[in-house]
């Protein structure tokens, strides 16, 4: 399982329109394959969308890009809006619930730290998967992935609050109690989180 984290820069003002018009779209871009969640920022860096797509692998991903592009619905027309877009093809952590149908925010917040060596991001891993049982007692892991193309050493993972009250009340408690985060013996050389907030037609809300 790979997934596609889809992050488009769009004009001032702009996104309520391009959700709008994705939206619309999106049924018929679904035959073809699922769109794990959209969302856009709302704290960070402004007018930014972000969306998830999961596939079996990289042949899934072209192949079910190469039948939508040729469909009537797909891709949405939206390029007015857009000033740039990155797209990274990352891997999933072992502990990582798989994306789906789940209503756990409505805030998330993606942190993405970046790394020195492929190496020091494993470290975070094994770390992480040791602790993250008792982390998710407090709030739950969305998604967390380790980059695979077009990123290096980029570590991302993503939570859910029911506020930011409830998120900074978490992240102080837990790290009181000593519980997150864990200690992997090695730090980033970079780090950046945003706040986010589910499309309507978001599969996680």
């Amino acid at each position: 399982m790979i997934y596609e984290i889809r992050t488009y820069d769009l004009k001032t003002g702009s996104v309520s329109e391009f959700e709008k018009r994705f939206g619309e779209n999106l049924p018929g871009r679904m035959s073809f394959s699922r769109l794990a969640g959209f969302w856009h920022t709302d704290i960070g860096p402004l007018n930014q969308v972000i969306h998830i797509w999961p596939y079996d692998d990289l042949n899934q991903r072209e192949e079910v890009r190469k039948q939508a592009n040729s469909s009537s619905t797909w891709p949405p027309n939206t390029s007015e809006f857009t000033l740039n877009r990155q797209s990274e093809i990352c891997k999933p952590a072992t502990f990582m619930t798989p994306m789906d149908d789940r209503e756990i925010g409505p805030i998330y917040e993606m942190r993405i730290y970046t790394y020195s060596s492929g190496e020091d991001i494993q470290k975070v891993m094994d770390a992480w998967g040791s602790a993250i049982g008792e982390r998710e007692k407090f709030s739950p892991l969305a998604g967390c992935w380790q980059s695979e193309l077009d990123g290096l050493h980029r570590f991302t993972h993503l939570w859910a609050y029911s506020s930011l009250e409830d998120r900074s009340r978490i992240r102080d408690e837990t790290r009181e109690k000593g519980i997150w985060p864990p200690r992997s013996g090695v730090s980033p050389i970079k780090m950046e989180n945003k706040i986010l907030i589910p499309a309507s037609f978001s599969r996680m809300q």
